[in-house]
């Protein structure tokens, strides 16, 4: 019954959208009539304007468009005359040990973003559908930029905590970045969804820093949020060295006591990112120790660490229509349930700035299992 209200609920969010604010899709390119490429290299993957615009709050300084806003006579008021949305579809046909899956739609995504007063800005997206099933609110945050002219982003709601290292979202790859999901035994932390605060500076060197205080417990939540008095703390450092090179490292602690047992979590890791706009490298490396993850107040601590290497060929340049990609990921933990090992080789071609057709292949080294996939990803 709960999941025919979810659905019900989503019918009318659907419809609303659809019926009202069919005028503002997509979102931002139609705010600011310009193509989809200004700020993606493909589409979902950011070129460094893009990032900047993320980072400014959905907002271009001093072009914002007043066609977009109403006039209220308020100074203290910001109202935006549509409210802006768009969609992202993917539909996927998969080929796995002899069997013909058509996995569609695998994503129906939902996405609204915008600036809501000076300097300040929200982003969510509901999931319509994933991987079949009605998933609901993953990213819902609202910023403020630039804080007391002080330099300094304040960013509260829920995100992944990977973000100021390599987002998930943005990866041309259906294989995921698995190191970043990753949850020993019985504990909840790890580098993806969580709920808190971010606070990120950018210095005169050109260093990028930040800070997450974090509830350490992912995002399944029932009356109370956190699922224990402790907070987990992330704090991320990252610098560019030059403009085909950058480098970045990160430190994380928290505790988990849901009940009468303790687990301490640590985390390190080292990042970086190197070539230009026909080669690019991303590589990521983390180190994991928990005390307690089975949370028998017995066991022995735990170690897991692993990572992941990225190659993005873009033969015709950020603009270009051919993506081919590779990816290595690499899980090796004292707990064998959560060894990972894959290799993944895909090549992609934009029909339409934001239409993505791809084929993608991977083999998973333990079950020794090949999946080959091709498919539809799209956002309007």
């Amino acid at each position: 019954m709960k999941n025919t209200y979810q659905i019900i609920i989503a019918f009318i969010l659907f419809t609303f959208v659809f019926t009202g604010l069919a005028e503002a899709i997509p979102a931002f390119a139609r705010k600011y009539n310009m193509s989809c490429n200004v700020c993606h290299r493909p589409f979902p993957r950011l070129k460094a304007f893009g990032e900047d615009f993320a980072g400014n709050g959905f907002q271009i300084k001093d072009k914002e468009p007043a066609r977009f806003y109403k006039k209220t006579g308020d100074d203290l008021l910001t109202l935006m005359r549509e409210l802006p949305v768009a969609l992202r579809f993917e539909l996927f046909g998969e080929y796995n040990n002899n069997f013909v899956d058509f996995k569609t739609p695998w994503i129906l995504k939902l996405m609204s973003g915008g600036n809501i007063y000076k300097d300040i800005s929200y982003y969510f997206y509901f999931f319509i559908s994933e991987k079949g099933e009605l998933a609901g609110i993953e990213d819902a945050f609202i910023s403020f930029n630039d804080v007391f002219k002080s330099g300094i982003g304040i960013t509260a709601g829920q995100f992944q905590a990977s973000d100021p290292l390599f987002k998930r979202e943005l990866r041309l790859e259906r294989e995921d970045y698995e190191i970043y999901k990753v949850r020993p035994g019985s504990s909840l932390a790890s580098l993806s969804y969580d709920r808190g605060l971010v606070l990120s500076y950018t210095a005169p060197t050109s260093t990028d820093l930040s800070l997450q205080i974090l509830n350490g417990n992912g995002i399944k939540t029932t009356n109370v949020f956190d699922s224990d008095k402790y907070k987990n703390f992330m704090f991320r450092v990252s610098q560019d060295v030059n403009k085909y090179f950058r480098i970045g490292a990160f430190g994380y602690y928290g505790l988990e006591k849901p009940d009468t047992v303790k687990n301490e979590v640590v985390m390190s890791g080292i990042d970086l990112t190197a070539g230009n706009q026909y080669l690019e490298l991303n590589a990521q490396y983390v180190y994991r120790r928990d005390t307690d993850p089975q949370m028998t107040g017995t066991a022995p601590g735990i170690i897991t660490q692993g990572g992941f290497a990225e190659v993005i060929v873009t033969p015709q340049g950020e603009d270009g229509r051919w993506q081919g990609h590779l990816l290595y990921n690499k899980v090796d933990s004292d707990l064998p349930a959560s060894n990972y090992e894959s290799y993944t080789g895909g090549i992609g071609f934009l029909l339409a700035r934001n239409i993505r057709l791809i084929g993608e292949y991977t083999y998973l080294k333990d079950s020794k299992d090949s999946k080959f996939s091709v498919g539809i990803i799209s956002a309007f």
